[in-house]
């Protein structure tokens, strides 16, 4: 438990409204980090440089045009269900950098060596994914032989049990807007500067602590979330403070994620996972470090709790159906597998992922998922793009 005696200030009263008369004057409240494209792109410019610096130019600028065929078929997608769009490029959701897995009907990359990282809906081979992209994207450099490609079947990556109420609330547990089922705590934070930092929020994804883009300043956050037995205001932990808007217009997004304005007192900065059914806690760093291909990760949230996981993609391209027809392409997305099973399911959305070492150093946000495939947004784009540093 974190006492108001650390200079913490408590958010405003109890909530529990959604959308009112009060809409426009509350979103105006919001100070909109994710409105100015420069905010977020600056936020890991360097990143994918120094992340791939050991890839080829070609394979680089393949992946860039596959992104960009996928940028244009966000558009064509509006309003129609993915499963109806699976043949040709349709099947494609995503792309990243990943390592060669040997030769095999899914991969054609020698092991261990960078190859281009495809994630399908539906089974399909390498030579039929190719065909797929140069006949609906028109990128014909991927036909050829020198090009190595991985194929990872996803199904529709979805945007993504510690279900119990606990307080203080710790990082790993059930949480969510008022208005959705539940994802999950990834850690706290405080603002940068002046008025924000003084307030200890929680941080989880937009989806989440936003009803993705539908939730105003203010709106209650419960613990657990709804789907959990969670109620306002008896239940409530937080209020919404700050999150990145979601473009479902064919804009490329980098994040999923924003705040939830904590009362000290009803939060704590350990991250739990149940050892013989009995919470244990322990913390992360704060200390951010890059992703890397092969690096170890951990993650404990709502669903899957306490799994251990490793990097097998970086700087992933992918569409996320949101559910309504909504779907929203983001880049530069870290790919994560599963050691011992999945890596993490629905409900798990917010967890915070950090190196599986005595450091436990934070490197993504937990946001997306498909197959036994989890996504990520890369934890130090978040941290720019909400203004806050970690309070771990």
């Amino acid at each position: 438990m974190i006492g108001n005696d650390n200079g913490f200030s408590a958010p405003p009263g109890s909530s529990g409204r959604g959308q009112s008369a009060d809409d426009e004057e509350a979103i105006g409240q919001f100070s909109a980090p994710g409105e100015d494209d420069n905010t977020i792109e600056s936020a890991s410019v360097a990143d994918v440089p120094d992340a791939l610096s050991g890839v080829s130019m070609e394979l680089l600028e393949i992946k860039r045009s596959i992104e960009d065929g996928m940028r244009q078929s966000i558009f064509q997608a509006a309003g129609v269900r993915a499963a109806d769009a699976f043949s040709d490029g349709g099947n494609i959701q995503g792309v990243s950098i990943g390592l060669g897995e040997g030769a095999s009907d899914s991969s054609s990359g020698e092991p261990g060596l960078p190859a281009l990282t495809l994630y399908v809906a539906e089974p399909t081979s390498v030579d039929r994914a190719k065909a797929a992209i140069v006949g609906a994207m028109g990128v014909r450099a991927v036909a050829s032989d020198r090009v190595p490609v991985n194929i990872v079947v996803t199904g529709v990556i979805d945007a993504q049990p510690h279900r119990f109420r606990l307080r203080p609330a710790p990082g790993g547990v059930s949480v969510g807007h008022f208005r959705i089922t539940a994802g999950t705590i990834g850690c706290l934070a405080v603002g940068r500067s002046a008025p924000r930092n003084s307030r200890l929020m929680i941080l989880s994804n937009n989806h989440v602590l936003a009803n993705s883009n539908g939730g105003v300043f203010n709106d209650c956050i419960v613990q657990p979330g709804p789907i959990d037995g969670g109620r306002c205001p008896q239940d409530e932990v937080a209020v919404l403070e700050r999150f990145v808007p979601i473009n479902f217009s064919g804009g490329v997004n980098f994040v999923d994620c924003a705040t939830g304005w904590a009362w000290p007192d009803r939060v704590r900065p350990e991250l739990v996972y149940l050892s013989g059914g009995v919470p244990a806690y322990f913390r992360i760093s704060n200390a951010l470090v890059a992703p890397g291909l092969g690096m170890l990760v951990g993650k404990s949230g709502r669903t899957t709790q306490l799994t251990q996981g490793r990097i097998t993609g970086l700087g992933a391209t992918i569409n996320v159906n949101y559910g309504g027809g909504r779907i929203a392409l983001f880049q530069d997305q870290i790919a994560i597998t599963g050691v011992s099973g999945a890596f993490s399911a629905g409900g798990d959305s917010g967890s915070s992922i950090w190196t599986w070492n005595q450091q436990r150093n934070p490197v993504g946000l937990l946001f997306a998922g498909g197959g036994n495939i989890t996504f990520a947004n890369q934890m130090r784009r978040v941290v720019v793009a909400l203004d806050i540093n970690l309070y771990t």
